[in-house]
């Protein structure tokens, strides 16, 4: 008998041909995240991933791990035995009879055709032998304890209790996007969400210091260790943009402002894009929350770049984005004090409906070519692991 861990997955298994490369990408995930003395070998079997543990291994500890991991469905504690029919019946009487309960089922999925009872037969024998020594009535529809059997190519795999896992896409799969993370409540919920589809954040942060304190990175830095526990590594580009704020301020219009910010951040991120070999942007935006969220304002700042931007939050209101905010942890670190350096030196009545022409005549105004390099120059890159 074999402590093991049953892995499976959702989206993944209508991968078709390419389903080995999103599962192989999911093993690389598990294996970064479990201790070489917590587990013996992970095999990729039908339709699920097998994980054979040591002895030594923590189940709590590896529930919460693995509840950390995109692209895993459900998965399940449980033991691994031999598809010998008295093997399996005697097992499953061992996980049920701790349980408090007064009705049972049995659960069969039959990987391996050719064991000699099929899954309702399996069901029947496993079912009665169970009634016979606890004497509880079986219930197929509603049962307050199930035993679950696979029969795969290496062996019997029974559990009683399915934990749910994040589902979505292995982090890795979609290639790497930057996103502009800010220590508010919508940019990392973006952030989560796009990391859910498979995609590996690299993150640029804008800050105004001196003129305003460091609160700001602070916050960011917590976010991206927390946001860190889901793709295991982590680089931020915590970018100086005051220079770029104050020329705007002394010679564009003040209703461009905030949309001149955020073109010429746009425009840096679109740098480190560059530099680490990334194919989009992401935001947190979601259409009308705020002045420069307007479609029209959406559509000029994003005109200044030749990447896609992502805004997975666009049909989003604040308390859905809030509500998720709470469900992933970021909640409480982005409403603590900061200064965000898009409110810094902002108009008193900002454009809703900007053209392009009239932001490219004031960007005419503006000498930046310098100013965008020495913001590169002194940008600061940090890089988080998870677990560090």
């Amino acid at each position: 008998m074999k402590k093991i861990v049953v892995i499976h997955y959702g989206e993944i298994a209508i991968k078709g041909e390419n389903r080995i490369y999103f599962e192989r990408q999911l093993i690389k995930n598990i294996k970064r995240v479990l201790s070489k003395t917590e587990y013996i070998e992970i095999q990729r079997l039908r339709g699920r991933i097998i994980i054979f543990l040591t002895e030594a291994a923590s189940e709590e500890s590896l529930a919460i791990r693995l509840g950390n991991i995109f692209g895993i469905a459900n998965f399940s504690f449980g033991v691994g035995v031999e598809t010998d029919l008295q093997v399996m019946k005697e097992t499953a009487w061992e996980l049920i009879q701790p349980m408090a309960f007064e009705s049972f089922s049995v659960n069969t999925r039959r990987a391996q055709k050719e064991f000699e009872l099929n899954s309702m037969q399996l069901n029947r024998e496993v079912g009665g032998y169970i009634q016979d020594r606890c004497k509880k009535r079986v219930d197929l529809t509603n049962p307050e304890a199930t035993v679950h059997i696979e029969l795969t190519e290496r062996g019997a795999f029974l559990f009683t209790r399915k934990l749910p896992g994040l589902r979505g896409m292995p982090v890795g799969v979609s290639e790497r996007a930057v996103s502009l993370l800010s220590s508010g409540i919508d940019s990392p919920v973006a952030s989560h969400m796009m990391m859910k589809r498979g995609v590996h954040l690299v993150y640029a942060h804008f800050h105004s210091q001196p003129y305003t304190s460091k609160a700001s990175q602070d916050n960011t830095e917590k976010l991206v260790e927390l946001l860190t526990k889901l793709q295991y590594y982590s680089k931020v580009y915590f970018v100086p943009f005051i220079d770029i704020q104050k020329e705007i301020m002394t010679k564009a219009p003040a209703p461009f402002r905030v949309l001149l910010y955020r073109r010429y951040m746009i425009r840096l991120s679109e740098r480190i894009a560059g530099i680490e070999r990334c194919r989009a942007l992401v935001t947190g935006e979601n259409v009308a929350q705020v002045a420069s969220q307007t479609l029209s304002n959406i559509r000029v700042v994003g005109e200044v770049t030749s990447l896609p931007i992502l805004r997975p939050l666009a049909g989003f209101d604040k308390d859905e984005i809030v509500q998720r905010a709470r469900t992933i942890g970021t909640y409480d670190i982005s409403i603590a004090p900061y200064e965000d350096c898009c409110t810094l030196f902002i108009p008193d009545k900002p454009a809703t409906k900007a053209h392009s022409d009239r932001l490219e005549a004031a960007e005419k105004l503006l000498e930046m070519d310098d100013l965008l390099d020495e913001a590169m120059q002194r940008a600061e890159m940090k890089i988080f692991r998870s677990g560090e």
